[in-house]
C-alpha cells in the first residue's frame, strides 16, 4: 500500500494540522504510517528558509534516487546538498549505519555459520554499500560458532595488505578451529578476480599447514554474494 504524502508543504510544519505533522503522526499512529520523506524529515529536524523539513527530505530523496541510494551516500557528498550541511548529514549517516548494524545482528546470541547465506545475511548490510574494499576474517570454533570477526585491511586488496601472518595471527590467538574469509567488491560485481583466486589459494594452503582450515571465501556485492566453497573452489577436507 502506497502511503499518500501530505499536501501542506508550502506552509510551516507548525501550521499543519497536528495529525499531519511527522513527529505527532509518529507518536499517535506509529512509524509505519509515515512516508519515507516524513521519516527523513524527522531526522533532519528543520528545513531551510525556502522549504520545510519535509520539502528538504523530498529534495534529498529525489537527488539520491530513493531511500536505499540515500543510505549509501558518503558524508562528503551529502553535507554539500543545499539545506543539509554537516549536522544533518551526520545525523542521517548515523541513522543509516545503525539500521545496517541492526540488520546484521543474528537472531540468536551465538551465530552458527553453516552456509555462505548466513555470512551474507550478517555482513551484506555492513559491507555491501561501501565504496572501498574491506577484508575480514571470521574466526570459528569447532562447532562453527562465530567467535569474532577481525578486519584485516581496508582499501585496495593486495598481497602486501592481506598477508598470511596478518590473517592467521588473530586466529591462532583465539585458538580458532577454522576461519572464513570475507571481502566486498565496491563495484557490486561478485565474480572473483584472478587476484582473489590466487590470494584464496595461498591462504588455504597456509591454513592447511597451521591446521586452521579456510572453510570459505565469501565475496559480497550490493545484493548478492559469491562463495568459493559453493562453487567448488575450496575443498573442505
Amino acid at each position: 500500500m502506497k502511503i499518500q504524502e501530505p499536501t501542506y508543504y508550502r506552509s510551516k510544519i507548525t501550521d499543519w494540522p497536528e495529525g499531519e505533522r511527522p513527529r505527532e503522526k509518529l507518536m499517535q499512529l506509529g512509524p509505519e504510517v509515515l512516508t519515507d520523506s516524513e521519516l527523513v524529515a524527522i531526522l533532519l529536524r528543520t528545513g531551510s528558509r525556502e522549504q520545510t523539513a519535509v520539502d528538504l527530505a523530498k529534495t534529498v530523496l529525489r537527488y539520491s534516487g530513493g531511500l536505499k541510494p540515500l543510505a549509501e551516500l558518503p558524508y562528503q557528498q551529502l553535507y554539500r546538498l543545499k539545506g543539509v550541511g554537516p549536522v544533518k548529514a551526520v545525523t542521517l549517516i548515523a541513522a543509516f549505519e545503525l539500521a545496517r548494524r541492526l540488520a546484521s545482528y543474528p537472531g540468536q546470541e551465538k551465530l552458527k555459520i553453516t552456509e555462505p547465506e548466513v555470512v551474507f545475511r550478517k555482513y551484506g548490510p555492513i559491507l555491501g554499500h561501501l565504496n572501498r574494499e574491506v577484508f575480514l576474517i571470521l574466526i570459528l570454533n569447532s562447532a562453527n560458532i562465530l567467535l569474532r570477526d577481525v578486519r584485516i585491511s581496508e582499501g585496495i586488496l593486495n598481497a602486501s595488505l592481506v598477508h598470511p601472518r596478518e590473517v592467521f595471527r588473530p586466529a591462532i590467538l583465539e585458538s580458532a578451529a577454522s576461519i572464513i574469509l570475507v571481502h566486498n567488491h565496491p563495484s557490486g560485481e561478485t565474480s572473483p578476480s584472478p587476484h582473489d583466486r590466487s590470494l584464496t589459494n595461498r591462504l588455504v594452503e597456509v591454513g592447511k599447514l597451521l591446521d586452521i582450515p579456510v572453510l570459505d571465501h565469501v565475496i559480497i556485492g550490493r545484493d548478492s554474494y559469491f562463495s568459493f566453497q559453493e562453487q567448488g573452489l575450496i575443498e573442505i577436507e
